[in-house]
């Protein structure tokens, strides 16, 4: 990115979300969704507790209620997480999320280094609204720059690796289709690579799933600087050419769409999240009608619930929504044999 002499941090914070920059880290998941809140333990002291750090999505900031003791906005988050000066963090959002620099460029001639300061106190309750930084953007005032299709492949990976064929019970024939394979070298190294493709059928990222469950430390998913996972859903290309009449399946995962789409559900795609962004209603929109039908079927534990409903007031503004409830606790699609999905799918479509 060509150096940004002057950075208005105004313009960064309005243009981000501490959801987006959870999601950037590979964090989200580990969060317990409120109604205008995401709650979890703390990423910047790594700590377990579930309760204390919390978002306020509405004010766009956090605050951790344990070691830190303080909070701040999401440069301040940005800038804590990487140890750099609120400068530096400012310039890696603007590349994370492909922010366009002129934009972001101060106007006022005020060096950038009058803005940097140390992460602010948590507001307290008695704050006046003038003093509380500026609300989260709604999805229309979000970026709309979709990501840059790549220039290569990565074409030499293991497809027989054994967390493929035994851990996640994938036949060759579905690691093959969709391009899968455990990476030796590169940013992908030791990790499965799983390439994300654009309704267009453009791989524009690989996806890092790490093998086995991750340490503390080590984050289950990788995605590349600056890759938007909110601008796709995964398996969009090939979901668009099956039958209109059939119904369109919406799963967090990439290994549940995989694992459906083996078992016979072609017409899938993935979140990759239990959140539904505005660009992704989009795509919907885009390939349904009023008589498509749409089942959203997200994992059975709290986020999933509250995606769920999320998701399923939005879409049925424009089409039919069913939402699947699992009989069992933290049941996921990839979970559902093929003698399932085939009766899931006799009584849906």
């Amino acid at each position: 990115m060509a150096k940004t002499a002057f950075v208005d941090f105004k313009a960064v914070k309005a243009a981000i979300t501490m959801e987006q920059v959870l999601q950037h880290y590979g964090l989200l998941e580990k969060f317990k969704r409120g109604t205008d809140s995401l709650n979890g333990p703390c990423p910047i002291h790594k700590g377990s507790n579930p309760t204390q750090f919390r978002v306020s999505l509405s004010k766009n900031i956090w605050n951790c209620f344990s070691e830190c003791k303080h909070g701040g906005n999401v440069l301040d988050f940005i800038a804590e997480m990487e140890k750099v000066s609120i400068h530096a963090a400012a310039l890696k959002a603007i590349e994370w999320f492909n922010l366009d620099p002129e934009a972001m460029a101060a106007s006022n001639g005020k060096d950038e280094s009058t803005e940097t300061r140390a992460p602010s106190p948590a507001p307290k309750a008695t704050a006046t609204p003038a003093s509380l930084p500026k609300p989260a953007p709604t999805p229309a005032q979000e970026s709309s720059a979709p990501n840059t299709p790549l220039k290569f492949r990565l074409d030499k990976l293991e497809r027989s690796h054994p967390y493929l064929l035994e851990q996640r019970g994938l036949t060759p024939e579905t690691i093959v289709d969709f391009g899968i394979g455990f990476c030796s070298k590169g940013m992908m190294a030791d990790r499965i690579a799983i390439p994300i493709h654009n309704v267009k059928g453009e791989v524009v990222a690989y996806a890092g799933r790490f093998v086995g469950e991750p340490g503390e430390d080590t984050p289950k998913y990788k995605l590349p600087p600056g890759f938007r996972k909110s601008q796709e859903l995964f398996n969009i290309d090939r979901a668009i050419k099956q039958p209109a009449e059939m119904s369109l399946v919406i799963v967090e995962g990439f290994f549940d769409a995989m694992k459906l789409h083996q078992h016979g559900c072609r017409k899938v795609v993935a979140l990759m999240g239990s959140t539904l962004s505005a660009a992704q209603e989009e795509l919907i929109r885009q390939h349904t009608n009023s008589k498509s039908h749409v089942i959203v079927m997200l994992d059975e534990n709290e986020a999933g619930k509250a995606g769920r409903e999320d998701i399923a007031c939005r879409l049925s503004k424009f089409c039919f929504v069913r939402v699947h409830q699992f009989d069992q606790p933290d049941m996921e699609p990839e979970h559902l044999t093929a003698e399932q999905v085939q009766q899931f799918m006799e009584g849906v479509l």
